[in-house]
């Protein structure tokens, strides 16, 4: 998504050069940002490369491809046709080829000084609207660093255990062999279909807070870094998997009866049950929100992955695209019309997932509402939503930081800036987070791992935005790398990723052998391997000495969830993004390694 823009009568347009940030076999990267020095009602540009360009990803710009792809001409949608003096445009774009090539690339945009023009690699965007004192972003280079282990194949083995936790109908292309079709019975209360989505974590139940904010970390980190799934081929795997639950959302909303579905099956029974998902004989009751039972932080939860879904499909499918789009739109006005608190309407879920409240929530529906429309009323209610607060954790139940960096983003506003730096005080050493004597920061003893990948998402997120650039990026490789293989016993606590890691998750379908073979409580607490390899998978962690066993039976320390996955997978694609960019930090030497 580039920068173009033009004067409402044409004056003589110049040429800048653009900077290509980042090129791979099958496409490359690049950005520029423009100073906005006269009032605009509409804008046009000439993107010229020395090559030619198969197709180009600009989303928010309308693009047409001319001269055999060395020419695209692009121009501005109908909700950012309008640019005031003073404001700055900072968008990115992606060229996709059929091979490697880093093409001399020229801007042409009409009615526009090249003079005011600026490129480079800073993800950051400025709308011209902020709420105080504004900083100027400055994102240092911090290369030097070395891959420990390869990001990008953990970041494909994180999208094979998403494809492990698909309910409904498989495809054709289902990659588990060992999973079938399953819980093809779910149904809302007057018989709306409700397959499909994801299971919660070991078991089979559909939760759709922690669901929905899995799915919008793992888009965030997609769109943030588009080129580290490109670089690894994984793109169309990606969009396989996250389309699971989008679809699933769609199906969750009855825009006539104002109900939202927000979780289906019962949880102590569904806990009682121990075999495959593909075996389950129990009732699987939906629960749902409605004007009288209401449900803001759900409802601004998956109206945020939705906005985000609708920002990944655009250039994909435009029509699916729109229909994710217009039904965010829809959930986020629920949510926001009937405030309140889903555990409180759905007393099942409080017992597994209870809700701490809903303006994080209904902030990050707002703000990615507004990424994906440029409507300021959504920038207007973001703040309104927002909480001047540390968090304890990024998690599924409090996203304030979520919120402060995308407001930062947005805005440049300082005051958010150290909203995120006073976040970050508490995770660095010296803060209030424990540390394990390997060097995992430790937030609790429910899923360690999790929480440190989180907020090493986050932080990777930060360094963009140009905060502690290269602080942030060396302590989210270090956490990442204890993950991975510099913790006391040298192992992988992602599932199927080196030669050494866990062999016995708590969990129910990969712990049964092949069908037609019985599967019951006895495979829980059967001695060896699990017959199935949960690939992708991240177990809960270690304590808080570094001490850890591999034992199905432990549901504290070898849980998986989809959560766990998000921040995970999500700073992979940041991590493997600074490695293609040559950004990777260089770090100390382990305290740790087996």
């Amino acid at each position: 998504m580039l920068v173009f823009v033009l004067a409402a009568l044409a004056a003589a347009a110049s040429a800048v050069d653009v900077t290509i940030s980042n090129h791979w076999d099958g496409g490359f990267q690049g950005k520029a940002c423009i100073a906005i020095t006269t009032e605009l009602h509409s804008w046009k540009a000439h993107l010229t490369f020395s090559q030619a360009v198969d197709s180009l990803d600009c989303g928010t710009a309308n693009v047409q491809k001319t001269n055999g792809g060395k020419e695209y001409i692009l121009t501005n949608k109908q909700w950012n046709a309008d640019e005031h003096a003073g404001d700055k445009l900072c968008l990115d774009f992606v060229g996709h080829t059929s091979g490697d090539i880093n093409p001399k690339t020229t801007l042409t945009i009409e009615g526009v000084a090249a003079g005011s023009s600026h490129t480079g690699t800073n993800t950051g965007t400025n709308t011209g609207t902020h709420t105080g004192t504004q900083a100027p972003v400055q994102v240092p280079k911090t290369g030097g660093g070395t891959e420990r282990y390869n990001y990008g194949e953990a970041l494909g083995k994180s999208i094979l255990f998403y494809d492990a936790q698909r309910s409904g109908k498989l495809p054709a292309n289902n990659p588990i062999k060992w999973r079938g079709d399953s819980a093809l019975g779910d149904k809302g209360d007057n018989g709306e279909d409700l397959t499909g989505g994801w299971y919660d974590a070991g078991d089979h139940v559909k939760f759709s807070l922690p669901m929905s904010s899995t799915s919008t970390v793992l888009l965030w980190g997609y769109l943030q870094w588009k080129d580290a799934y490109a670089t690894t081929k994984q793109t169309d795997m990606f969009f396989d998997m996250i389309k699971w639950p989008l679809d699933y959302f769609l199906k969750c909303w009855i825009p006539k009866s104002q109900t939202l579905y927000a979780q289906v099956g019962e949880g102590n029974d569904d806990h009682h049950f121990w075999g495959r998902a593909e075996d389950m004989k129990m009732a699987r009751p939906a629960y749902k929100l409605t004007p009288s039972k209401p449900g803001s932080d759900v409802a601004g939860e998956i109206a945020a992955s939705l906005a985000a879904g609708y920002l990944a499909f655009k250039q994909r499918d435009a029509k699916y695209a729109a229909t994710l789009l217009s039904t965010s739109k829809e959930i986020y006005e629920f949510g926001k019309k009937y405030p309140g608190i889903y555990s409180s309407s759905i007393q099942d879920a409080g017992q597994f997932y209870s809700s701490s409240g809903y303006k994080d929530e209904m902030c990050e529906g707002a703000m990615w509402l507004y990424k994906a429309t440029g409507d300021k009323s959504y920038l207007a209610d973001a703040k309104g939503y927002h909480e001047n607060a540390w968090a304890w954790a990024l998690g599924w139940d409090d996203k304030k930081i979520a919120c402060q960096l995308l407001l930062y983003e947005a805005t440049k506003d300082t005051a958010y800036k150290t909203e995120v730096e006073g976040f970050f005080k508490g995770w660095l050493p010296g803060g209030s987070i424990t540390y394990t004597p390997c060097g995992q920061a430790w937030r609790d003893k429910w899923g360690s791992n999790r929480y440190a990948a989180n907020s090493a998402f986050a932080a990777l997120v930060a360094a963009d935005a140009g905060i502690d650039t290269v602080t942030y990026r060396k302590w989210a490789v270090e956490q990442m790398n204890y993950i991975l293989g510099d913790n006391k016993y040298g192992i992988s606590y992602q599932i199927g990723f080196g030669t050494k890691y866990p062999r016995n998750p708590h969990h129910r379908s990969a712990s049964c052998p092949d069908i037609p073979a019985p599967c019951s409580e006895t495979n829980l607490h059967t001695a060896g391997p699990s017959p199935h390899i949960l690939v992708g998978a991240i177990v809960g962690g270690p304590d808080n000495d570094d001490s850890y066993k591999d034992n199905r039976e432990d549901y504290v320390h070898n849980e998986v969830a989809c959560d766990y996955n998000s921040g995970f997978q999500s700073a992979l694609a940041g991590l493997t993004h600074l490695a293609h960019a040559k950004e990777l930090p260089a770090i100390p030497a382990p305290k740790c390694h087996g």
